[in-house]
């Protein structure tokens, strides 16, 4: 397996102030003492833990050390504090993550900001997925943004390398906002459209301003998405009737896609996207390589350059409050589920997954053989 980065000690840092906790580890900004640079310190949560570093973390940091790109944060080492299983990785440090910037907000991005954000944000995903890699966990919390308008993709403890095949994998991942319909439908073997889903669900959210589908039960947020998107069936979903969970539930009678009523300002290529990221059926989900193409980002107003993005004061030095209380609830219930879910996760199971990375992450993800040929249709 991959040794770990370790470096140094976590006393070369001083912590400046707390910034986030949640079941993996708290996060502080801080300084290095040495040359004066801020980074992010994320103390690693061991309790609980029997066999070293949680399963969460060490997939964190395999996937990372072979994730090298500008709109994905960068894991520069993994310390040690004064206990030996005292663990500490050290990320760059951003100013803002989304899902706080935005709550403060008074006012949504601009047309052309909500472009520049998701171009980098679609480039990440892509690169993630030719390197065959779900991130499993997209969501507005999970993307940081630095005061020269860069946006990044962190924190990847649900993160798994996928196969070309058909494959069961953990159902209960992707934050309830955030989770794709076949998920809650109970298919298992899904593939790397439940990021697409995800992507589509931030891009709703940077256009109106507010969560898509904010429900706090499953039941609820398959409603939600039926009253926007209309109700699932063979006829645009084949296949639909045979998920695990399609025979038990009664969908509203809601024929009718009701997405340009609800964005009444959005462009024309702005609605194209979006429909075509919230797509029932994952095999006609638009993929990240195909997004990036589309219409929509040739239209007026050009996307803004990330040098020219505007600045905001940071919610972690200000102590801005949340305007979703609900946010903060669906995090923390997230946050104790997946703690027990990723506590039953195998050590047997990860070495699998780096040793799949080894062979076809590092060759840059490239897509061959006829087994394959199903998911590229939409790149």
């Amino acid at each position: 397996m991959t040794s770990l980065p370790v470096r140094d000690s976590v006393s070369n840092y001083e912590k400046i102030s707390r910034i986030g906790e949640g079941t993996y580890g708290v996060v502080y900004k801080a300084r290095d003492r040495t040359t004066g640079e801020v980074v992010a310190l994320k103390k690693v949560r061991m309790e609980r833990e029997r066999d070293g570093i949680p399963v969460t973390s060490m997939r964190e940091i395999r996937v990372l050390q072979q994730c090298r790109h500008p709109n994905i944060v960068h894991l520069k080492k993994v310390v040690t504090g004064s206990k030996p299983d005292s663990i500490f990785l050290v990320f760059e440090y951003c100013t803002h993550d989304l899902g706080r910037l935005v709550d403060a907000m008074p006012r949504p991005f601009s047309p052309s900001e909500v472009k520049c954000l998701m171009l980098q944000l679609l480039e990440a995903v892509d690169f993630l997925h030719s390197h065959w890699i779900m991130s499993r966990d997209l969501k507005l919390p999970n993307l940081l943004l630095t005061n020269g308008g860069q946006l990044k993709i962190c924190d990847f403890g649900l993160a798994r390398y996928f196969h070309a095949f058909d494959e069961a994998y953990t159902p209960k991942v992707v934050t309830l906002w955030y989770r794709a319909p076949e998920i809650f439908l109970g298919q298992d073997t899904y593939t790397e459209a439940i990021d697409m889903w995800a992507v589509g669900c931030i891009f709703g959210e940077l256009l109106q301003h507010e969560p898509l589908f904010p429900g706090r039960t499953e039941m609820e947020m398959l409603e939600r998405m039926v009253r926007l998107l209309g109700s699932p069936s063979e006829a645009i979903w084949p296949g639909f009737a045979k998920l695990p969970h399609a025979g038990s539930l009664k969908f509203p009678s809601q024929p009718y896609n009701y997405v340009e009523r609800d964005f009444p300002h959005a462009s024309v290529g702005a609605m194209s996207l979006l429909n075509k990221l919230l797509t029932y059926d994952p095999a006609k989900r638009l993929s990240a390589r195909a997004a990036l193409r589309h219409s929509y980002f040739q239209e007026q107003p050009p996307p803004k350059q990330p040098a020219d993005f505007p600045t905001f004061p940071s919610a972690h030095d200000t102590g801005l409050r949340q305007k979703h209380q609900r946010r903060a609830e669906m995090e923390q219930q997230e946050d104790v589920a997946r703690h027990k879910q990723g506590a039953k996760r195998s050590r047997a199971q990860l070495e699998v997954e780096e040793r799949f990375g080894e062979a076809f992450g590092a060759q840059g993800g490239q897509l061959r053989g006829s087994a394959v040929l199903k998911r590229t249709r939409n790149m």
